[in-house]
């Protein structure tokens, strides 16, 4: 016996939903659009909700934007995968970039942050595996080549920068 969809909700059983989604944390439109479409009777009547989401400020790309890179950073995710993260939920590429033009974050430090808390204050980078270990793990997390390379240097120096005067 095949399972029966159910019956779409009314515009206001959809309006709900979406509230009560948007209730839970930011999404983007995309997403939005993705999760409320099943539920939907029409493209048309939903593409109306979301419009009417937007205009009263409710749901917002750019204000998800800038919280999905806050969540990110503090995640230790560099930039390269952030952005691709962002695209992939449908963010317009100005968005982006002013979710990135808000940071102040210094992306050299945050990913020796990252390898220091995942390998250690020292490791020791001759061992070429645990080199390429190293890099490996800071290029799926999104980081720069150059910012790998900048890590990887301070971490075999042992340079701390944690503890300047």
């Amino acid at each position: 016996m095949k399972k029966q969809k159910p019956d779409p909700l009314t515009l206001p059983e959809l309006r709900r939903a979406a509230v009560d989604l948007l209730s839970r944390r930011d999404h983007s439109r995309q997403e939005l659009h993705r999760k409320l479409l099943p539920k939907a009777a029409s493209v048309d009547e939903l593409n109306q909700l979301l419009d009417e989401l937007a205009e009263r400020r409710w749901q917002s790309d750019s204000r998800f934007a800038e919280t999905f890179v806050n969540s990110r950073i503090n995640r230790g995710h560099g930039p390269v995968r952030v952005k691709h993260d962002l695209r992939s939920k449908g963010v317009a590429s100005d968005d982006i970039q002013d979710a990135f033009a808000d940071q102040d974050t210094d992306w050299n430090e945050k990913a020796l942050d990252v390898a220091r808390r995942k390998f250690g204050l020292h490791a020791d980078l001759s061992d070429m595996k645990l080199k390429a270990k190293v890099a490996r793990f800071l290029a799926y997390r999104g980081f720069t080549t150059g910012q790998i390379q900048f890590a990887m240097a301070r971490i075999s120096t042992g340079e701390d920068t944690t503890f300047t005067d």
